[in-house]
Formats: C-alpha cells, structure tokens, sequence
C-alpha cells in the first residue's frame, strides 16, 4: 500500500467522521455563546477590582449603562432565532422607518398650514372705516416721494483751499464791510471774584475765539466750548446822527458759529450765524465756562461814538 493511498483512506475517513458529527441545536449555541459571556465578564470584574477606580464603583454599585442595553438586544434577537449581527441590523432598520414616519407626518402637516393660510378668509369682524384707512396708507405708501429741492447755499467747498490756516479750514470769512477799529477795545475777564489779565482786542479786524489754541485768537479752554466758537467782528457800518445827517462808524459784533453749547450776551443766548452789536460794558459767556468776557475800551467814561467820515 503506497503512501498516497494512505493519505486517500484517512482523508475519506475524516470526511465520514464530520458526516457523522451531529450540527449542534441553536440552544446549545446560545448556552455556549453564555457561558462564554459570563467568563468574559467574569474576567472583566476581576480586573475592575484590582484598580481603586473600580473598587468605588463596586462600592457605590454603579454599573455601565451601554452593554446592558447592547445585551438587551441581543436577548431579544435571541428570542427571534437572529444573530447578533441580524439584531443590530433590525434595530437599525426599525429606527429608519420612524424617523421617515416622522418627516413625512411634518411634511403632510406644513402643506396643510400653507393651504390655510392661502384659502383663509379677510377677517368679518374688520369694519370698513379701518378697510379704508388701511388702503390709504398703502396708497400713501406707494406714492412716489417727491424730489429733494435744490440747495444753493454755500457749502464751504470753494474757499477750502484759500481758507485755510495752520491745516485746518477756517468755518468763516471776513465780510466786505469789515475794518480795523480805531478805538482800544478790551477784554476785561472776570472768574468769579477773581480778575484775570486783559485782552487787548483792537489790533486786527477780526478775532477767533475757539477751544483750539493751534487756530484761535482767544483761546476758550472750557471743554464745553467748540474748537471755533465765535467770532468778534468789527465792521464798518452807518448810523443817524442827532442833526439827521448820517455817517459812518466801526462797530464789534459777535457771531456764534454754530458752537455745540451756544454763546450768551448778557446771560442771553444768541442765535447761530447771525451779527448782535456789542456796546460797552456788554457781559459775553461762552458754553458753561465762569469766565465773563467785560467789553471796554480806554475811554469807557466818555460816550463818544468813533466816527469815520
């Protein structure tokens, strides 16, 4: 008998044997597959009380949350005669279909609000006074606005260039009429009780009183005063004289140049852009600054007028 003969007969009778070899019963299976778990899970429990983590957990009897839900599908697979693969599988399935029954309940009902809300009525109980007043506002509403009117006032933009001092524009110009006055005007500052120095104010036509020193004659350092506040203006202007005859003289105005908290004449507030004669022993305030500005001048007890002509 030769070798591979040999090999043929225990071949043959291996394959006899797995014939013969009973498969086993699926209750035997998932008694094999449990014993098996619990050796598992017994080995498990042995570690966990070898660390101190697992000893408190022991302690306060906490247990995992996760493979007990995950071996309550697996029990109800079993139950089906499924494997643990089919059971997942299933579970998987069964979730698809309710979030699909889901969305298409949403869908079915967001259609139905839509329908509603397009077939639904105008409210019965609105009367006709509030039906008309609305549709005068829509036709207001859809009236054309009409055009904004041309402005021809000036904007400042032609004299930017020539205007300028030190890098900043200037927000006013000398008026035609203005002249260098003849007589010595003064300033005589007042704080309180307190005098302060005079300001000598008759050697140029005009002077700018602002918060900002790099541009202004008269500096106004009050932080409620603009950086232009005001302009004290001297211009050539006739008056009547007692005989009826007429003559000319220099007069000091005052001009507020739109300043954020005004400029007061004799505790009287002035308007913006607009000349107010000043007389002697007139009281000017700037904003909230304590400083009263005295106007005289060298003769201030005399009430001669200085006449030009």
């Amino acid at each position: 008998m030769g070798k591979s003969d040999r090999k043929q007969d225990e071949r043959m009778e291996r394959d006899n044997r797995r014939d013969r070899k009973e498969r086993p019963h699926k209750h035997e299976r998932r008694e094999k597959y449990d014993n098996q778990r619990e050796r598992t899970e017994k080995v498990k429990r042995e570690r966990r009380s070898r660390s101190p983590h697992g000893r408190r957990r022991e302690e306060r009897g906490d247990r995992d949350v996760k493979p007990r839900i995950k071996q309550e599908e697996r029990d109800r697979g079993y139950e089906r005669g499924e494997s643990p693969r089919e059971s997942r599988n299933e579970n998987v399935r069964v979730k698809e279909e309710v979030s699909m029954n889901i969305k298409q309940e949403r869908e079915f009902h967001d259609r139905r609000r839509q329908e509603n809300r397009r077939h639904q009525p105008e409210n019965p109980f609105q009367s006709s006074n509030n039906a008309s007043a609305s549709q005068e506002e829509n036709d207001e509403a859809e009236a054309p606005k009409e055009r904004e009117k041309p402005n021809f006032e000036t904007s400042g933009a032609l004299t930017e260039d020539t205007n300028t001092y030190r890098g900043v524009v200037i927000k006013y110009n000398e008026p035609p009429e203005a002249r260098k006055p003849k007589r010595k005007w003064r300033f005589y500052i007042f704080k309180g009780d307190k005098e302060m120095p005079c300001l000598h104010v008759h050697r140029q036509s005009a002077y700018l009183l602002g918060r900002d020193r790099k541009i202004a004659d008269i500096p106004v350092d009050h932080p409620s005063c603009s950086k232009q506040h005001a302009i004290l203006q001297y211009r050539l202007a006739e008056f009547t004289r007692d005989d009826g005859t007429t003559g000319r003289r220099v007069r000091p105005y005052i001009l507020d140049l739109e300043s954020a908290n005004g400029t007061f004449l004799n505790n009287q507030q002035i308007e913006a852009k607009r000349y107010y004669e000043l007389k002697e022993k007139d009281v000017l305030k700037f904003a909230y600054s304590s400083r009263d500005y005295v106007l005289l001048h060298e003769n201030s007890k005399d009430d001669e007028d200085e006449e030009v002509g």
